[in-house]
């Protein structure tokens, strides 16, 4: 990883909400229903896929979101311990959202397969600082919510 960052900050990429007792209760009976469904279809196969999912999404849910360093170097953008090269990104947007308790984000569209958006709040900066500098190795794109982003705010996640 490089050594002398021009932009480093800390926070957490998605806000944690606590979760009550109702909320994992719905879970548990949405996932029932479901479950109870799938076996008198006689579908056994989907019943076990509907069962990991909703585990997958409670687990999820219980887990506590942890604060990842983010950074901005010459050659490309640091998340914890990855680096994200420019030339492996396609294009970027900086994200205001209407909500003002959100913080301003830098998105970012990238190559690789296992992490091909990245959305990193931006904290103790100037956003339109970090635009200025990386429209400088990338160029803009249009980033819409994706289908993923608006199940992951529905189910509060």
């Amino acid at each position: 990883m490089p050594r002398n960052a021009l932009f480093a900050w800390e926070g957490r990429e998605f806000a944690f909400e606590e979760h009550g007792a109702d909320w994992y209760w719905a879970l548990g009976i949405i996932t029932i229903a479901a479950v109870l469904t799938a076996f008198l279809f006689s579908n056994i196969l989907l019943a076990l896929v509907i069962l990991a999912g909703a585990v997958t999404i409670g687990l999820q849910a219980a887990k506590h979101k942890k604060t990842h360093r983010f950074a901005v170097y010459d050659n490309g953008v640091s998340v914890d311990d990855s680096m994200y090269l420019y030339v492996d990104m396609r294009d970027f947007a900086i994200l205001e959202y209407i909500d003002t308790s959100l913080p301003t984000a830098l998105s970012i569209k990238t190559n690789h397969i296992l992490s091909p958006h990245l959305l990193i709040p931006i904290h103790d900066y100037d956003p339109e600082e970090i635009y200025r500098y990386i429209s400088n190795h990338l160029p803009e794109g249009m980033h819409e919510e994706t289908l993923l982003d608006r199940i992951t705010s529905f189910l509060r996640l």
